[in-house]
């Protein structure tokens, strides 16, 4: 690493500024945050890996279906699973369904942008008029609201999307789970650099989306509109689900003149690296249900660290929460790093001065997470 000829930087979080400059992690490198963050992300690899096929499953196969009760079976409906279902013995696809209105909500990237085109809205009705064609109810429901079909696309867009992101992370965490347990993983800088070189080898990945009606395929993201794994999925997903999120229902006042929920989108600050690690069980809190989720598939070496810390099995959910959020953290700092507007050993006094311009900017944004929580 080339020697930064800048002066020590003045930001009030200077320390991490300096920790990015020299391509080290926002979380401290400890032998306990490596097993919480590794182990974490193994189970984290299993849940993506059911959501991803669950989204992609709703995306294909209900498509144009308003009242899709049975979304969450992926199209294997047997006693014993409804009778688990009901049980809620199950995964808790809820919580995708919330990542993906959140991005959709929230919009940016060239995703957003494409599912306003002229291009989208024509391949839309295409698909639509083949998908209605028999169909008295949803035929119905098109003349009178011609935009509902539209927005029912560009959810079900959406579900694709995430579910496609979220397949390239699976398997990322599960390579970095079994690196680790082959000892080729001994540092929270080297989990950052393996999520980096994965993000960065998928980044052209190109983005797509097509249903089959009646035997016959409709495009509705054609690899032509060149939409990408990075710029269009990676990085909105960060903004909105990391950052802005949404308020929780039964934990803030909807009411607009109790003035609890800032009046602009950018303000929010409801996301996954500020939330705290309570577990409320509340349905508003879809969080909780990820935690949930994960507590199904820790590794025992995670599970017997979990057991010698606190209430033992009584606070499972905090614990998880808190080991997600330091895995997160690692998450972004390989994203801010792959997306450095230099590399951090230029020697060119010019670039230094940008890089550390790029690194406060993202500092400022972080002020107000947990970050400081999870280095004390």
């Amino acid at each position: 690493m080339v020697t930064s000829q800048l002066q020590p930087s003045q930001h009030p979080l200077a320390e991490y500024v300096h920790r990015l400059e020299s391509g080290q992690a926002l979380l401290a490198d400890t032998p306990d945050n490596l097993l919480e963050v590794v182990g974490v992300l193994h189970s984290y690899a299993i849940v993506l890996d059911a959501y991803s096929r669950n989204l992609i499953y709703t995306a294909e196969c209900q498509f144009l279906v308003p009242f899709s009760f049975l979304r969450y079976f992926n199209g294997e409906v047997t006693p014993g699973k409804f009778f688990r279902y009901l049980w809620h013995d199950r995964i808790n696809y809820e919580y995708a369904e919330y990542c993906m209105k959140t991005m959709l909500w929230h919009g940016g990237g060239g995703l957003d942008t494409y599912l306003d085109s002229p291009e989208f809205i024509a391949l839309a009705k295409k698909a639509t008029k083949a998908k209605t064609k028999t169909n008295p109810l949803m035929n119905g429901l098109n003349s009178l609201f011609p935009e509902f079909p539209l927005e029912q696309i560009r959810q079900s867009a959406y579900y694709s999307a995430l579910g496609q992101f979220w397949r390239v992370m699976s398997d990322m965490f599960t390579t970095l789970s079994e690196k680790y347990e082959q000892k080729k993983i001994t540092s929270i800088p080297q989990v950052v650099e393996h999520i980096k070189s994965a993000l960065v080898a998928a980044a052209a990945n190109p983005i797509t989306y097509s249903v089959t009606i009646k035997g016959q395929d409709f495009p509705i993201i054609p690899k032509s509109a060149g939409l990408t794994f990075l710029a269009d999925t990676a990085i909105p997903y960060v903004e909105a689900v990391f950052f802005r999120g949404t308020p929780f229902l039964g934990t803030v006042s909807y009411n607009a003149q109790a003035y609890q929920i800032p009046t602009d989108q950018e303000d929010f600050d409801y996301g996954a690296l500020f939330a705290d690690p309570l577990p409320t069980g509340t349905a508003g809190v879809p969080p909780t249900l990820l935690m949930h989720d994960m507590r199904h598939f820790l590794p025992d070496y995670l599970r017997d660290f979990y057991l010698k810390t606190g209430r033992r099995e009584g606070d499972f959910l905090v614990k998880i929460c808190q080991s997600f959020q330091k895995s997160m953290f690692c998450v972004t700092t390989s994203a801010i790093l792959g997306l450095a507007p230099f590399p951090l050993d230029s020697p060119n006094p010019d670039e230094q001065k940008q890089n550390r311009a790029y690194f406060e900017g993202w500092l400022n944004r972080l002020k107000k997470t947990r970050l400081i929580a999870v280095n004390p």
